[in-house]
């Protein structure tokens, strides 16, 4: 990619999405192009395929997507499939029909089966059953992949998926309904800390493990694949090493300065025993993350204060 080169970003306001973002811009890129959802919809093929028309981008990280903790998979089923399943389609067959350079697609460790060996490699993928609490969004993502490998085959297109861990920091989503596992304790230990709880109670049992990669680590993750790597294979992009979720809730307590109880709710669902990603692809390539877990949700926090609570954000760099 040459810094004046077109470069189109899906979702550009959320979660991932403004990362890559913000880390092409810092990259001297200066033709960047999005659109929000008001300005674009891009479940309307005609409207994205209008848009490709006439913005005509050269490289295209799709990074929009419906998403949402296991709560909002689980009753949202139909919406989580259809909707995802419609983006894909528009945005990589338009992307074709466009004649775009390169895409790249953003997929997700929960398209691996539920039980499999760990740490998951490529190669895993396609090889168990899912696991139930999100499998409508797991096989939208799946569907998107191969897509972009069926593109590649057929058309010769420079379509590459990654699959990322779980992500947190800047614009995550904190509702308590729908966000992920980390933002939502975030806001749970911050508004029992406000309003002074002695306990804090959280879904599932803690015992699963679970891997988390700061967004700004994946946005440069992306970058680095896209200018650097082209072949049919996924790429795993995760940190490397994983907590438990008990671990992880006790992290943010610290963090968040709450000195109440945890309590686990056992009726809740827990999720994968285990979703550690195997890296070696990515770093024999050349990456790897700068963020570690601590410093991470340091940074996260003072984006919910910012963000959502209007209160100073001081971030302590101490480990």
């Amino acid at each position: 990619m040459q810094k004046e080169t077109r470069i189109y970003v899906a979702g550009h306001r959320g979660l991932v999405g403004s990362a890559i973002w913000r880390e092409l811009e810092a990259e001297g890129f200066r033709n960047l192009i999005g659109r929000t959802r008001a300005e674009l919809d891009l479940l309307d093929g005609m409207a994205v395929r209008k848009f490709y028309a006439l913005e005509c981008p050269q490289y295209i990280f799709l990074a929009a997507a419906k998403v949402g903790g296991i709560q909002a998979n689980n009753t949202q089923p139909a919406t989580f499939l259809y909707e995802n399943l419609q983006i894909q389609n528009n945005l990589i067959h338009g992307a074709y029909l466009a004649g775009a350079r390169k895409l790249l697609f953003l997929g997700s460790s929960c398209i691996y089966p539920r039980l499999a060996p760990q740490p998951m490699k490529e190669e895993h993928l396609l090889t168990g059953p899912l696991e139930p609490t999100n499998e409508w969004y797991a096989i939208s993502k799946i569907a998107g992949v191969k897509l972009c490998q069926a593109y590649r085959r057929q058309y010769n297109c420079d379509f590459i998926s990654v699959l990322p861990t779980n992500l947190y920091g800047p614009n995550d989503k904190y509702d308590l309904e729908s966000s992920h596992v980390l933002p939502a304790l975030i806001r749970k230990f911050h508004q029992a800390k406000l309003n002074r709880h002695s306990a804090v109670t959280c879904w599932g049992s803690g015992r699963p493990y679970r891997e988390f990669l700061y967004s700004e680590d994946l946005a440069r993750a992306c970058v680095f694949l896209m200018q650097r790597y082209s072949d049919e294979q996924v790429v795993n992009i995760g940190f490397g090493s994983d907590v438990s979720v008990r671990q992880l809730a006790e992290l943010v307590r610290r963090v968040v300065g709450f000195e109440g109880e945890i309590l686990w709710d056992g009726s809740k669902p827990d999720g994968p025993p285990r979703k550690l990603l195997d890296r070696s692809r990515i770093f024999n390539l050349g990456w790897k993350p700068q963020i570690d877990l601590e410093m991470g949700i340091r940074l996260s926090y003072a984006d919910f204060r910012r963000r959502l609570c209007q209160t100073p954000a001081v971030i302590s760099y101490k480990h």
